[in-house]
């Protein structure tokens, strides 16, 4: 069909079933119809019909329906759902009318539906080895908090101690009344630490025989192999940012803005994007400006902002030093340069 005569596509994706609605050249309604999430029920309600414009908003779902659809020889376009306040903030919200909206919206600007672009299958694929060590990462801290939580309920105390030598050091320190209680614990502990050194080894080798793209982009102090894997995995393709500083946007680390005649408040962060990539950079940042952080420019510029005052002073420099190294990272991985700590810094002679 000619881009003048197909049809567009609003689906509207759920866990189990999904709501569709067809309409055709004029914006009339044609079809409104319900499909079951799953490949085969794609493919019984999209092979036969004509290329057409389909169009879902992101979710669990949308990367295998989006690679779906494009096998079949649909267009598809992927909301950004927090661009869609006219679909959330809806008084009649429900899936058919999601569908519908989806479709008006398309077939009036795309542009509004803030399209975003999924990582390839390959990648997330990848990914999925990176967040499967935070799992393990984040249940590997609970239980930790909670075996000192128990402790402390007891008059005792358990020593300051890194992640990886806690069950060595703390074995000794736990009370024989709790030692029955603990034990299986301090054995999880134990388990899941070496799991988590298994998955550092797949993501080291994941990252040097895959990924080159990971040494260039970790050249920055502090960024290790977890965080620049996950850099390249979850931006995909460097391409997609005409600037640098646009990866700071996408990632949610800059301001919030509500400025309206001469008021212009300040607002935190917007927080969009990867949470996940966000936190690490984050996490990254706190290395630059903590005591083991080296001489760099990135670290003076967020110990300056420290300088400051302000209970709020250090949590401003790290979220702004963050933000920075977002678009450090990016231009790294662009023009392959070699990476200076003090770049724009005056030397002694200079100064």
């Amino acid at each position: 069909m000619t881009e003048a005569t197909r049809f567009t596509v609003g689906m509207d994706l759920g866990d189990r079933f999904s709501r569709v609605c067809v309409l055709d050249s004029g914006g009339a309604v044609v079809e409104e119809s319900r499909v079951q999430t799953t490949r085969d029920g794609l493919r019984e309600a999209f092979a036969r019909r004509p290329a057409a414009l389909v169009v879902i908003e992101v979710g669990g779902h949308s990367p295998w329906v989006d690679r779906e659809l494009r096998a079949m020889g649909h267009e598809v376009i992927v909301a950004n759902a927090r661009a869609l306040p006219t679909i959330y903030a809806s008084d009649r919200k429900n899936d058919r009318n999601d569908a519908r909206r989806l479709a008006e919206l398309a077939r009036v600007d795309r542009k509004l539906l803030s399209p975003i672009q999924h990582r390839s299958e390959q990648a997330q694929v990848d990914l999925a080895v990176v967040r499967a060590r935070d799992v393990l990462v984040r249940t590997r801290t609970q239980l930790m908090n909670s075996m000192r939580g128990v402790v402390k309920a007891t008059g005792g105390r358990l020593g300051r101690c890194s992640s990886a030598a806690f069950v060595k050091k703390c074995e000794e320190q736990v009370p024989p009344a709790l030692r029955a209680a603990l034990t299986p614990m301090l054995r999880a502990l134990d388990a899941v630490g070496e799991q988590i050194r298994e998955y550092d080894r797949r993501i080291v080798v994941l990252a040097s025989e895959r990924y080159p793209a990971t040494q260039v982009v970790g050249q920055p102090s502090g960024v290790g192999p977890v965080t620049s894997l996950a850099y390249v995995l979850t931006l995909d393709d460097p391409r997609r940012f005409a600037k640098s500083r646009q990866v700071a946007a996408w990632l949610g680390l800059v301001p919030r803005q509500d400025q309206s005649g001469a008021q212009d408040r300040q607002l935190p962060i917007t927080k969009a994007g990867d949470r996940f990539l966000r936190r690490l950079l984050v996490t990254s940042a706190n290395y630059i400006l903590g005591p083991f952080g080296p001489d760099t420019a990135l670290r003076r510029f967020g110990l300056k902002l420290c300088e400051r005052g302000g209970s709020r002073a250090k949590k401003r420099a790290t979220v702004a030093v963050a933000r920075k190294l977002a678009a450090l990272m990016h231009r790294l991985w662009v023009t392959g340069e070699i990476y200076e700590p003090l770049r724009g810094v005056p030397t002694a002679a200079t100064a």
